[in-house]
């Protein structure tokens, strides 16, 4: 008699067009003009769904990144080695332009179509994102420094990835170094030096608590200069010889294992000056603002897959004589994972298509003011969402046999990085206070909904209410992050009360106090044929079918 047959046990989720079955995510890239896109994003989708892909993002997540700070004869190199399941996945992913397609190709929607780019590779493997990310980011300074840009802007938009350090490769990838030890988000106690050689180039000595991505072919670094603190641009090679980085060692991290961070430190290295000495936080303003939006696209890419993922295991695992997503407890847990993925989505695409070259005024405004607030709350809400996920899974989501394990490591970092949840919402206090454009803007956007649904419009008398109150009080700080939170969900809201079809929107109401108002109530069964529309709707939309819809297993 056999005594280990595998039954109830939910099939691998592959094989899996992942933007076909990610709805929000489809119909948000048509919402904001970047059809043309659709069949790129399908060979994508189907490209991270394949078995190959999680596979290697298991595997790139397995065997992490090791320190070689010495050649075997003695020579220093100061490199760090991947396994080549990371080199295939980046190169993947810069080869689909997820890093810099929107800067080479403007037009409108590219960065509508990049953002899904992004999210659907971050969405089975985070880790490769940073670089990408980083190297997106940078182009708005090398833009607007064409001195020193003029050299590095061909290979930033280049789609091609070799991972070697080498002075003719076409494609190069940047990173950024700015905390130290003793100052962490304050910057300015940066005691890094950097030391005039002339003709722009200077001698940078000092050690770094975090540069991400150090086998990045450059970087954008702050150090102080004889005129205050500056930007300059340090890459790895100088004149064709290994410039003086010392990596010290690799950060030991919570999560985001496929990606090295590390601690460096500068000996004399040469540095190219970015800007004006003493306006190095000004120059550098513009990378930080682009990977903290990047931010918002990984989190909601994590939410997406912990989403994704619990949904498949509910639809195929049985207990109690039905079918998981058959209990209504785990229907409404699901129900709820789905709506903040889904208000997620649809506030990362609006972001995007904000920060198109073909932009308004006014919608440039908006996201000055938007990107801080979505990156606070939606990053927030990262871990505990990937928390709720696993749960689902029960003890098969504990494993890292299954990626939940992983994701709940990763979600995290998006909420710290370039800007946690206080340094966040300090922005806002202070362009609410510097820019009343951004704040009109921002409260012309969400007003778009006004009138749809009682509650939503008494959230958003509340939050005119806050905003007047907390810009008005002399200490305003310790009511920010209060603010903040009313100004993103009024945001979300607004967006799904306006784009999401009616068996979304008509579910957002007030929860009980700590918990997002964006949650939905168990969903009716409708009553119209199979295959319409509004049927496959009525599901938890493209969450790997988690109520009975329309499309078979092996669509979802």
């Amino acid at each position: 008699m056999a005594t280990h047959a595998v039954v109830n046990q939910a099939p691998p989720r592959i094989g899996v067009d992942e933007y076909a079955t990610n709805t929000a995510l489809l119909e948000g890239v048509e919402r904001y003009d970047a059809g043309w896109a659709h069949h790129q994003l399908h060979l994508t989708g189907q490209r991270v769904g394949a078995a190959s892909f999680p596979s290697d993002a298991a595997m790139a997540n397995r065997v992490e990144p090791v320190l070689r700070t010495h050649d075997r004869y003695g020579n220093r190199i100061d490199e760090v080695e991947y396994d080549e399941s990371y080199h295939r996945i980046i190169g993947a992913a810069i080869a689909d332009g997820a890093h810099t397609s929107a800067w080479a190709e403007p037009r409108p929607g590219a960065n509508v179509a990049r953002a899904a780019t992004f999210m659907l590779y971050a969405q089975v493997e985070p880790g490769h994102a940073c670089p990408v990310s980083m190297t997106h980011a940078v182009e708005p300074v090398l833009q607007q420094y064409p001195d020193v840009g003029e050299e590095w802007l061909p290979r930033v938009y280049s789609r091609s990835y070799d991972g070697r350090l080498r002075a003719d490769k076409p494609g190069a990838l940047f990173g950024m170094a700015m905390t130290e030890k003793q100052g962490g988000s304050d910057v300015r106690a940066n005691t890094t030096a950097a030391r005039p050689l002339g003709g722009g180039r200077y001698a940078l000595t000092g050690h770094k608590w975090f540069c991400s991505a150090p086998m990045s072919d450059a970087f954008l670094v702050l150090a102080q200069a004889p005129g205050g603190l500056s930007c300059f641009l340090v890459p790895r090679l100088v004149d064709g010889e290994r410039n003086a980085i010392r990596i010290q060692r690799l950060k030991d991290k919570l999560g985001n294992r496929a990606n090295a961070s590390s601690e460096v430190e500068y000996e004399d290295a040469v540095g190219i000056l970015t800007g004006e000495e003493g306006r190095g936080v000004r120059t550098i303003i513009d990378m930080v603002a682009r990977t903290r939006l990047d931010c918002i696209y990984g989190t909601t890419a994590g939410m997406r897959q912990a989403t994704a993922e619990a949904a498949w295991h509910a639809r195929h695992r049985a207990a109690f004589g039905r079918t998981l997503i058959d209990q209504p407890a785990m229907t409404a847990v699901i129900a709820d994972l789905q709506l903040e993925t889904e208000a997620a989505t649809a506030t990362a695409l609006r972001l995007a298509r904000a920060h198109d070259e073909d932009s308004a005024a006014s919608d440039r405004a908006f996201a000055r003011l938007a990107t801080a607030v979505a990156k606070y709350w939606i990053c927030k809400r990262g871990p505990g969402h990937a928390y709720e996920a696993l749960e689902c899974l029960g003890g098969n989501g504990y494993t890292e046999a299954f990626p939940l394990a992983m994701r709940y490591r990763e979600q995290p970092v998006m909420a710290v990085w370039e800007g946690s949840g206080n340094v966040i919402a300090l922005d806002v206090l202070r362009a609410l206070g510097r820019e009343p454009e951004a704040l009109a803007a921002f409260d012309a956007e969400v007003a778009l909904a006004a009138g749809t649904h009682p509650l939503f419009d008494a959230h958003l008398e509340r939050v005119r209410s806050l905003v007047r109150d907390v810009t008005a009080d002399p200490a305003p700080e310790a009511r920010a992050r209060g603010l903040v939170s009313a100004m993103a969900l009024a945001l979300q809201a607004s967006l799904l009360l306006r784009t999401a079809p009616s068996i979304v929107a008509d579910r957002v109401r007030r929860d009980a106090p700590g918990r997002s108002p964006l949650r939905r109530r168990p969903l009716r069964r409708p009553s119209h044929g199979d295959g319409c529309r509004e049927h496959r709707r009525a599901g938890v939309r493209a969450a790997g079918a988690t109520l009975r819809t329309c499309a078979p297993p092996s669509a979802t």
